[in-house]
């Protein structure tokens, strides 16, 4: 899932997810009541054999499933792409609302997970034991996908953020790498003052970007409890990153072209864009999209307001199992074999992805890998390190498909006009509140 993060961050609006979600405070998810069961369950379901359907994106997942069948040939796996991201979940919502035509698996990215499980349409896996595997995982990844009390899926990767570098650059214009955001502040200045055509990174405005840096400062924006909702975009944390941000933005010190466009992998080739703070699934899209930059980059750590290491995650998901499941337990068992089986995250991990499993975390061969890309250095001794310190108690929006898709219309609006952030914040949590209010949540009230 990791290279998905180029296709999300140009979304158009997802006003065709939006229309379904309507009912989500009160609907279920009609079909099937899911699974009930134990772990013994999942192997008799094995032995037994059948049919599902996966509905996933994921470059690995045709060689997942291709593997999956060779070990349980009694299994057949339907796989379908059904369109990544919002296209993705315009349909498996569709799916929910009409009580039929959702898949077994459904690939659902921790984000837009909490819109699936408030409507109950996902099965508790925890019912199959399943609650057992949480060692395998990091703290992050394992608590994006346990919500309500109920574990909803399976984590398969993670984005756990930290700053990718141009050091030729820096080194060019005597730039040390920053470690706290004050001294981010000051090299974007200086490296702009020198040539007005270099900037410390782009940024016009994204949403995943914003809420993961706002987790990373400490925020909490959004609580959820059954169907009352609380926003609060002008929390100490969301300030706390404004007070940074503001500063590049207000003072045209970020480029402002468009992330993931041609011109975007241009700038990170020449150096014009000399850095970015993103997830941990980066250095893949590096290697194969701005190849002629090969031994320019390299990481360090997320910088903090006081220097101490603290993270969040940027992207990532993982995989559920549709309560219309007719045969969740076959359902369960391929999932429980899709993210946690040895032999199924080697295939994922060829893809590029990064792991959120905490064998391949700790793995010396992973963690001695040093790409030429990066100069020979051992990069994912700094991203594991990452994900270690990645802040507790983040949580997403029960409509979070929704408020990404109107991210552009108010804080970016205040991108584009160089002016407050906290002003297009509030313009946000204006909309989002009408919003969820309107669908039947509770909303700051």
């Amino acid at each position: 899932m990791a290279r998905t993060r180029t296709v999300r961050r140009t979304l158009i609006a997802a006003t065709a997810v939006l229309a379904t979600v309507g009912a989500l405070a009160g609907c279920s998810s009609g079909g099937s009541t899911g699974g009930s069961g134990s772990a013994g369950d999942l192997d008799a379901a094995l032995s037994k054999g059948g049919e599902i359907t996966y509905w996933s994106w994921t470059p690995s997942a045709e060689a997942q499933v291709a593997a999956f069948e060779k070990a349980y040939p009694k299994v057949k796996v339907k796989l379908v792409n059904a369109g990544t991201n919002t296209e993705e979940y315009t349909k498996l919502q569709n799916a929910v609302k009409a009580g039929s035509g959702a898949p077994d698996v459904a690939q659902i990215e921790y984000y837009a997970m909490p819109q699936f499980a408030l409507s109950d349409s996902l099965v508790d896996l925890s019912a199959y034991g399943m609650a057992d595997l949480k060692s395998k995982y990091s703290a992050s990844t394992w608590g994006a996908v346990n919500i309500g009390g109920k574990l909803v899926g399976l984590p398969q990767d993670s984005g756990p953020m930290a700053l990718f570098y141009n050091k030729k650059v820096f080194d060019t214009y005597g730039i040390e790498v920053p470690k706290t955001w004050d001294e981010y502040v000051a090299a974007a200045k200086k490296l702009h003052a020198a040539d007005p055509t270099k900037y410390i990174t782009a940024d016009t405005g994204d949403s995943g970007f914003a809420t993961s840096m706002i987790w990373q400062a400490g925020g909490k924006p959004f609580t959820t409890d059954g169907t009352k909702v609380t926003i609060d975009l002008a929390d100490e944390g969301t300030k706390k990153w404004t007070s940074v941000w503001n500063q590049l933005s207000e003072q045209g010190l970020l480029s402002t072209t468009p992330g993931w466009s041609d011109e975007w992998y241009k700038g990170l080739g020449d150096g014009s864009i000399a850095s970015l703070v993103i997830g941990a699934w980066m250095p893949g899209v590096l290697e194969s999209s701005v190849a002629n930059a090969s031994g320019d980059w390299r990481v360090a750590p997320t910088p903090s307001y006081d220097g101490t290491a603290v993270n969040s995650e940027n992207g990532g998901g993982g995989q559920a199992v549709m309560k219309q499941s007719k045969n969740p337990a076959l359902a369960a068992a391929f999932l429980r074999w899709l993210n946690s089986d040895p032999a199924s995250i080697k295939v994922f991990l060829k893809s590029g992805g990064f792991p959120s499993t905490t064998a391949d975390l700790a793995d010396p061969t992973f963690l001695s890998a040093a790409p030429e890309y990066f100069g020979g250095q051992k990069i994912n001794e700094v991203l594991t390190q990452g994900s270690k310190d990645v802040r507790p108690g983040w949580s997403y929006l029960p409509f979070q498909v929704y408020a990404n898709s109107i991210f552009g219309d108010t804080v970016g609006q205040a991108y584009q006009n160089k002016t407050d952030l906290n002003a297009g914040l509030k313009a946000w949590q204006e909309a989002l509140v009408t919003y969820g209010n309107a669908q039947g949540f509770t909303v700051n009230k």
